[in-house]
């Protein structure tokens, strides 16, 4: 008995040492530390009043959309009068209209039967003039979790997917499995990242409502309810995203959307206030993104 004490004694020295030994080997490699993102401010260049902006915005041509849940509006941005409005039935087949944008002559929108577990989510298409629905395209279920948000990326597609804390969630992932995914031109999936963690944390118990890619390929992101728009670029290496900067933004989170005529302004929407916002972004220096570590989308 004694002996095998002696013999596990002396296998943990040696352990220890073997440790000690392989610290000090790696004593001269740095820790990495991340780059503080930028701090930058959007101008807020209107404000209109709508029903319905609930969940998102969008604009185009002199007007602009308000998005919620089951309604859209589309308003004069002159006058701010509704120029036509589709609202479906409270449960009925859309559930949860969350990022949409104008393309051509169509409003675009990422949707879901949020809250409804388990998560399925679809592509919905609008005439932009009328409103009137045009066609629909399933995502069925998807591990990722609820769409949010969508873009073009190349040929394909990046989308935002989202999971959450409470419990609207699945209770086996919190809203850390939150995700950003590629697919091709056909929904397949082809790649993806994770969000960085701090902004997890700042997101909790929600995460991103709303993403879009920039004029400049980076990645534009905001999330359930603070007044900040987060601008992301891709690792060149790794599955985790970089936080290149920080917009202090006058819209509470949620989802917005570029003009496409205009690549630096976007509409957002203050929710509390029920209004949609016309912003113009800064642009995003050079110096935050460090060589050798992020890259625009597409490079």
């Amino acid at each position: 008995m004694l002996k095998r004490t002696l013999t596990i004694a002396a296998s943990a020295l040696a352990l220890v040492l073997a440790g000690a030994s392989a610290q000090s080997r790696y004593a001269d490699i740095p820790l990495y530390e991340a780059q503080e993102p930028v701090q930058l401010e959007a101008k807020q260049l209107a404000s209109w009043p709508a029903v319905e902006a609930g969940q998102g915005a969008a604009g185009a041509n002199g007007e602009f959309f308000a998005i919620v849940n089951h309604a859209i509006g589309r308003y004069d941005q002159e006058t701010g009068e509704r120029l036509a409005q589709w609202m479906g039935p409270r449960q009925g087949l859309i559930r949860h209209l969350n990022s949409c944008f104008v393309e051509a002559g169509s409003l675009v929108c990422a949707h879901s039967n949020h809250p409804e577990v388990p998560m399925a989510s679809s592509i919905e298409a609008y005439d932009a003039e009328t409103l009137e629905p045009l066609w629909s395209h399933s995502l069925g279920l998807m591990d990722e979790g609820s769409l949010v948000w969508f873009d073009h990326l190349g040929d394909g597609w990046i989308a935002g997917f989202a999971h959450y804390n409470d419990e609207t969630g699945v209770p086996y992932k919190t809203n850390a499995y939150s995700s950003i995914n590629s697919f091709d031109a056909e929904w397949r999936k082809t790649g993806g990242w994770m969000l960085p963690n701090a902004l997890v944390e700042r997101m909790a118990p929600q995460a991103a409502s709303g993403g879009a890619i920039g004029e400049d390929g980076l990645l534009y992101v905001m999330g359930h309810d603070l007044p900040e728009m987060y601008v992301l670029a891709k690792p060149v290496m790794g599955p985790k995203l970089i936080h290149v900067a920080t917009i202090a933004i006058a819209a509470e989170g949620q989802a917005f959307a570029f003009d496409p005529d205009d690549p630096r302004v976007v509409y957002a929407i203050s929710r509390k206030n029920r209004a949609v916002r016309k912003f113009r972004l800064p642009t995003v220096p050079d110096s935050a993104l460090r060589e050798g570590e992020a890259v625009r989308f597409g490079d």
